[in-house]
């Protein structure tokens, strides 16, 4: 049989290249690195090795030899897929035990976990409001909040970042609103590496009877005893009606969760589009998962999340006394601020040429003029890889006069 020759650029998708050119322009295009090998703080990208630290792997669990023991013995036990979705057929034990101990682990009635911690927050926020409801929402919000607010067709209303005075300001004008209301916010936010004022955020969810719900997608495994999030860590069990989470990130595998009240989860089953319409994990994913939050509630876990804020402390101060902005982080997110698009994505490109992984972000990720680079330090790096890192940043920092 001949091979299909390639489709090339027709003129009704000469847009596509268009904007691929504008990007150019900004200096805002780039390329997928590739990583040849495990994910881990020393790693080989595009054939390099780097100092890696553009990993959300914080606990190094990708690697971790009890989560590939789960993952291996579940393959031979149950084979490699679940072949159903949730609602037909592929609902298997382990998927209800896994989703039992997440909500045991985040002190909440029960669990549902999404094939992602994007269509965690998606699909529950489009599918608990409508066009009658009202969502007030932080301005920095991840873009998957954004897009379930966008899909709900809910009145979107926006305060300023961590303004809880603004916060404050929305729902005393829209007290009287007649359908429901949706309080949202990011636990720990992800291009800064600050987190909300939640205890602020439920007075103010309380005061004018909003649903209250956060995404701890980059708190879950980094605060609270043992890694169980921002309400764990603020003290605000009780207080939040809905908990996002991933198993992206900490957890070491793939996808998201939901907690809260039993009706809650009851009612995403029948309404949350992405659990009716998507495979269930495979069984290899599952019981990864259920090893990892099994580590994290044990000793083992704690001397982890121990190590990760201690290379944390120990590399911001680095920073700051080598004169970079690390803007309001709070978290192993730490920013460089840089500014200028350009020069942030040429920074980024000659650490690497020297062996660092940083990677830049810029428009429309994070806002015009405020690109940085991203560096997010793990439990597993050394004190020598941080140390080493820092020297490659003052270097590179200096030549670009970014210091």
């Amino acid at each position: 049989m001949a091979t299909p020759s390639p489709i090339s650029t027709r003129p009704q998708t000469q847009y596509f290249r268009d904007a691929i050119e504008d990007l150019k322009a900004q200096h805002l295009h780039f390329r997928l690195r590739i990583l040849d090998g495990e994910q881990k703080p020393i790693a080989t990208v595009d054939g390099k090795e780097v100092i890696n630290l553009s990993s959300n792997n914080y606990l190094g669990l990708t690697t971790h030899p009890t989560l590939r023991r789960a993952a291996i013995d579940a393959i031979r036990k149950y084979g490699v897929g679940s072949g159903a979705v949730r609602t037909i057929v592929g609902t298997m034990k382990i998927h209800m035990e896994l989703e039992e101990q997440i909500a045991r682990f985040k002190g909440t009635e029960a669990c549902v976990v999404f094939q992602s911690g994007f269509t965690a927050n998606s699909g529950t926020v489009s599918a608990i409001l409508g066009k009658e409801d009202l969502i007030v929402s932080d301005e920095l919000n991840h873009a998957s909040i954004i897009d379930g607010c966008r899909l709900s067709k809910a009145t979107i209303k926006v305060f300023k970042h961590k303004d809880v005075a603004d916060c404050g300001r929305i729902l005393e004008e829209t007290k009287d609103w007649n359908g429901h209301k949706l309080l949202i916010t990011d636990g720990v936010f992800s291009m800064d590496g600050d987190i909300a004022p939640l205890p602020q955020l439920c007075d103010l969810a309380e005061k004018y009877n909003c649903i209250m719900m956060v995404d701890d997608a980059h708190s879950s495994g980094v605060l609270g005893c043992n890694g169980r999030g921002t309400v764990d860590h603020l003290g605000c069990h009780g207080r939040v009606d809905i908990q996002v989470g991933t198993l992206s990130k900490a957890i070491g595998s793939i996808g998201g969760y939901v907690c809260g009240s039993r009706d809650l989860i009851d009612f995403l089953y029948h309404r949350g589009r992405p659990f009716l319409f998507s495979t269930s994990h495979p069984p290899s994913v599952t019981a990864t998962c259920q090893a990892a939050f099994a580590l994290l509630d044990s000793t083992a876990g704690e001397k982890l999340i121990k190590r990760l804020w201690s290379n944390t402390k120990f590399f911001k101060r680095k920073l700051k006394r080598l004169g970079f902005d690390t803007g309001k982080s709070e978290t192993p997110i730490t920013p460089i601020m840089v500014g200028d698009a350009a020069k942030a994505f040429e920074f980024s490109r000659q650490l690497f040429d020297e062996g660092l992984l940083a990677l830049a972000i810029g428009y429309p990720t994070v806002a015009q003029g405020k690109a940085r680079l991203r560096t997010i330090v793990t439990a597993t790096h050394k004190r020598a890889d941080l140390e080493r890192a820092a020297e490659i940043l003052e270097r590179v920092g200096k030549r670009l006069e970014v210091i």
